[in-house]
């Protein structure tokens, strides 16, 4: 319980700094969207919160205005059809998440945590149930994110969820926090149009 108090606080002051610090970014990335592709700069969409409560979270559009709504990247047929020229560098940098600081501010998420599940995502909140990973804060980046992220399978996804549940402390969220930079770096797990690759490339040897 002291470490979740102690959590949120840090949640705070951290995302009311990282705004302050980025807004240059912010702006920079502003101006190339408006550039780049008709449409809003930012994109909102229903998410699965803290005790399955929905809230909507906040992305740097990264794809075009007529793109299927509420459907997982993977689910799209020919996913790279949708995605703007801007949107795949924001993608593979993740710099689309950052406007979720203002998430992480409003209460609705925590810089650590599983990532937050779309409201139609049924398979993955199910399999979070299976280790209370639906009980906390979903975060800007998770266990899972530094373990395969779109290369992971729904269980998966869910199993490293639940471990981060079950072990969470400060030195878990600053060794996930670092690991995050590192899998930017070599943009590791990124999988437009695909989730569960790392079982599919064992399957194929």
């Amino acid at each position: 319980m002291i470490f979740k108090i102690f959590k949120r606080i840090m949640d705070t002051l951290l995302s009311f700094i990282g705004l302050i610090v980025l807004s240059p970014i912010f702006i920079l990335v502003i101006i190339l969207i408006k550039l780049d592709s008709k449409g809003p700069i930012l994109f909102k969409q229903k998410r699965v919160g803290k005790n399955k409560k929905h809230f909507y979270i906040y992305k740097f559009r990264t794809m075009r205005i007529d793109t299927p709504k509420d459907t997982p990247t993977h689910l799209l047929e020919n996913p790279e059809q949708w995605i703007t020229k801007m949107g795949k560098f924001m993608r593979r940098t993740s710099i689309d998440e950052l406007p979720q600081i203002i998430n992480i501010l409003k209460g609705d998420m925590s810089i650590i945590g599983p990532r937050p599940a779309l409201w139609n995502q049924f398979d993955l909140i199910d399999e979070r149930d299976k280790y209370g990973a639906n009980d906390v804060y979903p975060g800007l980046t998770g266990y899972a994110q530094i373990h395969g992220r779109d290369e992971l399978s729904i269980a998966q996804k869910a199993k490293l969820d639940g471990y981060y549940v079950k072990h969470m402390s400060l030195w878990l969220d600053i060794k996930i926090f670092f690991g995050t930079f590192f899998s930017i770096f070599k943009s590791e797990g990124v999988v437009e149009g695909g989730t569960g690759t790392i079982d599919k490339n064992k399957d194929q040897k």
